[in-house]
């Protein structure tokens, strides 16, 4: 089962400001003239509104489109009570991105006997999100034997819909769609298939394996092919761990007149790594970090002998390999005000459980700390334990959430369970080398 939550950012504000419902509602990262729709409310998008559209581009063809900045946490807290309603009914509930979840009822064979005891749920669980969650909040729900016809299931009918995807429906199901309208499938690969003769869905569900494969030019081919086949291929129902973490901002115009505004997006995306790594319990052996232009690209790979976490360790990498890189190139400065996207990327994770029968003792007192001070900015506010290096001129960058992972959201230990964990008491910390 698939769940899909309809409009989700707009829904979350339009449940909170009722005066917003039933109007057009846009979601910005910011709202000025050449803002960009992140998140079109469903009667925005019934008026030709998409997302990623520009703000002005939006209000030509909706004049009475009310434009919102995003909300991170409001969104969080929604995702939050939304996943508690699924659990619920079933423990493997697998977040897919803040507004998404796969719902694993293989284990469930006995309560859940047939097709109409599955539909009875997903009616059930719609019911609860309008009672728990919001009345407001909607959600299309797709069943199918696999993960990915349970995606697609669910965006068979928006908004509020519900589709059952069985053997005896999916011909008829694949036969109105278009590749495209696959999962995954861009205008790229859906080229590719249409070269090879591929031109349907259905005509990918019925070839031979090693064909798609081959049309392909991937082994991806060979999983859409068994996916559309009822076969489960999708590990991702489990993956509990990071491969790599990337924080990543588009800049505004406005925003890149000053040097000094790139300067500390640099120090925020590589504060908001060492959170997430701290969260995860790991360190990181490899950094990345890019910078692309309104012409070409700057790029690093970067691979540390000590695995690190600290985000202010991984500032004065980037900024050293900045610095000999300008020396040597002798091209200008990399962080200039043509930048129109900067991004920092860490990967090649050591658990820190792994990692700390190889530290020196006042380094795993400092790792300790740092999980601590973690909670108790989340707790009371990210201002209110800084280090030195995010305090700069201006504001730090302020708080974004996006469509994929939120792995961050779950399982996390709170203050005083950390405390407890480190033996630690709060009113005794020393933070002055922290």
């Amino acid at each position: 089962m698939f769940v899909d939550m309809n409009s989700f950012f707009a829904s979350c504000e339009q449940q909170v400001n009722y005066w917003l419902r039933g109007r057009p509602v846009g979601v910005c990262a910011y709202t000025g003239k050449y803002g960009c729709v992140i998140a079109p409310s469903v009667e925005a998008k019934k008026r030709g509104v998409k997302t990623g559209m520009r703000l002005h581009e939006a209000i030509k063809i909706c004049p009475d489109l009310v434009p919102l900045e995003t909300h991170p946490n409001r969104y969080r807290e929604f995702h939050i009570k939304i996943i508690h309603v699924l659990k619920k009914y079933c423990n493997d509930v697998f977040p897919k991105s803040i507004d998404e979840a796969a719902i694993d009822l293989s284990s469930y064979k006995l309560i859940y006997k047939s097709n109409g005891d599955l539909i009875r749920l997903a009616k059930k669980i719609k019911d609860d999100v309008r009672d728990v969650v919001g009345d407001w909040m909607k959600c299309s729900i797709g069943i199918a034997p696999n993960a990915f016809l349970a995606k697609l299931a669910s965006d068979i009918q928006k908004p509020d819909g519900l589709t059952i995807i069985t053997p005896e429906n999916i011909d008829a199901i694949l036969s109105k769609l278009q590749l495209t309208d696959l999962p995954g499938i861009g205008s790229n690969m859906a080229e590719r298939l249409e070269y090879a003769g591929i031109l349907t869905p259905l005509q990918l569900k019925n070839a031979k394996a090693d064909f798609v494969k081959a049309a392909c030019k991937s082994i991806v081919g060979y999983y859409w092919h068994q996916r559309l086949n009822f076969i489960e291929t999708d590990p991702a129902l489990d993956s509990k761990g990071y491969k790599s973490m990337q924080a990543m901002r588009q800049i505004s115009s406005e925003k890149r007149k000053s040097v000094e505004n790139l300067e500390n997006l640099l120090v925020s995306l590589c504060m908001t790594l060492e959170k997430r790594m701290v969260r995860n319990a790991v360190f990181c052996r490899e950094i990345y970090f890019y910078c692309t232009y309104e012409e070409g690209a700057w790029k690093d790979h970067i691979t540390t002998q000590v695995p690190i976490q600290d985000g202010t360790e991984i500032l004065q990498i980037i900024k050293r390999r900045i610095r000999s890189a300008e020396a040597n190139a002798k091209t200008g400065s990399i962080i200039n005000t043509s930048i129109k996207a900067m991004g920092v990327s860490v990967g090649d994770f050591v658990s820190d459980e792994a990692l700390q029968y190889h530290l020196f003792e006042n380094n795993v007192q400092k790792n300790q700390l740092r999980k601590v001070v973690y909670d108790v900015k989340n707790k009371f506010g990210l201002d209110k334990i800084m280090k030195a290096a995010e305090i700069g001129g201006s504001p730090a960058m302020r708080d974004a959430i996006g469509f994929g992972s939120v792995k961050d959201l779950h399982g996390d230990l709170s203050v005083a369970e950390q405390m407890e964990m480190l033996g630690l008491d709060l009113s005794e910390l020393d933070l002055s080398n922290f």
